[in-house]
């Protein structure tokens, strides 16, 4: 006589055999993205040249070279995946004076890059979303006959300045200025001067607007006014929301 099997049992089995499996795995990853962080007390095998308070970088982190010669200020935070360089490839003398600096307050989103072979310098309070690229080096395609990979590469500084937000995938290419609370659109492709306070698009991007002393933004904006920052929150709480969209993004 042939006893049946009950499916339902061995199902229920695998089933818990897959949540318990999968809740050691997202442990593992938790404990992983503690233990992996560099932050000032913990910069594990990075040795900025300076890495502020408050400052950590996300794990895992991009690729991080030349970091005798990056500066990161104060209260930052770094996603995961973000590449860091100074200098054209490891193990260069760059000289006495920071190559790649970032102030305080920065965000960098999820697998941005900043590539700093001229000087980069970032203001304070500035923030990236995801796969922002930030270049100070261009290839050359001079000569016709040679592979453009093959010639050197056209250097030029990079300035953002304080308080600007930088979009989605834009990209901010050698020798671009940002001045001050410049919003960069998504996608945008970034060169030359932008004034203070104006918001540019497109690639190659122009500024769509810009805000006047006395007439306000032009063209006037046509969404509503923000809703301000409730009382009692803290610059924690802000830092903590700040590394949640970046993460989420």
């Amino acid at each position: 006589m042939r006893v049946p099997k009950n499916r339902n049992t061995f199902s229920s089995l695998t089933a818990w055999r897959r949540r318990a499996v999968a809740r050691a795995v997202q442990g593992t990853w938790r404990w992983a993205q503690q233990a992996g962080a560099v932050t000032a007390e913990q910069p594990g095998r990075l040795r900025f040249r300076r890495l502020g308070p408050g400052t950590r970088l996300a794990f895992p982190q991009g690729t991080v070279f030349g970091e005798q010669w990056i500066e990161v200020g104060d209260h930052c935070i770094v996603a995961e995946q973000v590449t860091l360089t100074a200098g054209m490839m490891p193990d260069l003398d760059l000289g006495p004076d920071p190559v790649l600096t970032l102030g305080n307050g920065v965000v960098l989103g999820r697998g941005s890059h900043v590539i700093a072979d001229a000087r980069v310098s970032i203001g304070n309070d500035c923030f990236f979303g995801p796969y922002v690229y930030v270049t100070s080096t261009n290839h050359s395609y001079d000569d016709p006959d040679e592979p453009v990979g093959r010639q050197w590469p056209r250097s030029a500084p990079v300035e953002i300045g304080p308080g600007c937000w930088i979009g989605t995938n834009a990209v901010i290419l050698p020798g671009a200025r940002l001045g001050r609370n410049v919003v960069v659109a998504a996608g945008a492709v970034v060169r030359g001067e932008v004034p203070d306070h104006a918001v540019v698009a497109g690639a190659p991007a122009r500024v769509v607007r810009r805000w006047d002393r006395e007439r306000g933004w032009q063209p006037p904006l046509r969404t509503p006014a923000p809703v301000p920052i409730p009382d009692g929150i803290t610059p924690g709480q802000l830092a903590a929301l700040a590394e949640l969209e970046t993460q989420e993004g």
